[in-house]
C-alpha cells in the first residue's frame, strides 16, 4: 500500500493519471488514507548518529518536534510533509555535550531556534519503499534533503485515533549547513565526523473531520 505515485519510464501524464485513479479504486485502504495528519511527538523520533573520535558513534534525538502531513489517496503525488524541530530539545544522553551542541560552536539555538523540513517531491521505489525530497533549513541555510522512507501501515489505536507510520533514513554532510566546528586528534583525524546519519520514526494522527 503506498501514499506516493509510482511512475515508469513509459508513463505519459494521461496514463499516470489513469494508473493513479485505478490504484485508488482497486485499493480502498489507499483512498481511506486521504486527509490531513498531525505528527504525534510522543511517538515520533527524529534522531541522528555521528562518529566521535573516529572510533565510536554518538546517537541523539530531538525531543520537541511538530509537523503535519497531507496524504492524497486520489493523487498520491500531491502528498506533502512539513516538520519543525526545536533545536534546544536535543538529547544525546550527556548534559555537557548537549550544552556544547546548543552553543555558538554548533546550533546557535538562541539565534536559530528551529530546524525545518518542507517536502517538494516524492516517488515510489516499489513495495512500501518511497523517497521524499524537500528543503532542510539549519542555521538559516536551506539545502535539499532526500529521505528514503518505509511506510509501516495504518491502524486505529485504543483511543480511536487513526494513525499512519513511517520509518526513514538519510545522510548529510553537516558542513554544507555551516556546522563546521571540529577538533584535531593527536592520532590523526577529527573529533566529530562531517557525515551525519539521520533517522526518522514517525507516527501521525489523522485530523478529525
Amino acid at each position: 500500500m503506498g501514499i506516493f505515485s509510482r511512475k515508469s519510464a513509459t508513463d505519459t501524464p494521461e496514463t499516470a493519471t489513469a494508473t493513479t485513479a485505478e490504484a485508488a479504486a482497486a485499493n480502498p485502504d489507499l483512498a481511506a488514507l486521504t486527509g490531513d495528519y498531525t505528527i504525534d511527538p510522543a511517538h515520533t523520533t527524529i534522531g541522528f548518529v555521528a562518529r566521535h573520535a573516529m572510533v565510536t558513534n554518538v546517537k541523539g534525538h530531538f525531543k520537541d518536534a511538530e509537523g503535519t502531513l497531507h496524504l492524497d489517496g486520489a493523487d498520491p503525488s500531491k502528498s506533502t510533509a512539513s516538520i519543525d524541530v526545536r533545536m534546544d530539545s536535543i538529547d544525546t544522553g550527556s548534559a555537557d555535550r548537549d550544552g556544547h551542541l546548543k552553543s555558538s560552536d554548533f546550533f546557535r539555538v538562541e539565534e536559530f531556534p528551529t530546524m525545518t523540513f518542507r517536502s517538494t517531491t516524492a516517488e515510489a521505489l516499489g513495495g512500501d519503499d518511497y523517497r521524499i525530497t524537500g528543503d532542510l533549513s539549519i542555521l538559516g541555510v536551506t539545502k535539499p534533503l532526500t529521505i528514503d522512507l518505509e511506510f509501516n501501515g495504518v491502524a486505529k489505536d485504543p483511543f480511536g485515533n487513526e494513525r499512519a507510520g513511517f520509518e526513514g533514513k538519510s545522510e548529510i554532510l553537516r558542513s554544507e549547513w555551516g556546522l563546521t566546528w571540529n577538533a584535531a586528534l593527536e592520532t590523526g583525524g577529527v573529533l566529530v565526523s562531517d557525515k551525519i546519519k539521520l533517522v526518522f520514526d514517525i507516527s501521525a494522527i489523522k485530523n478529525a473531520g
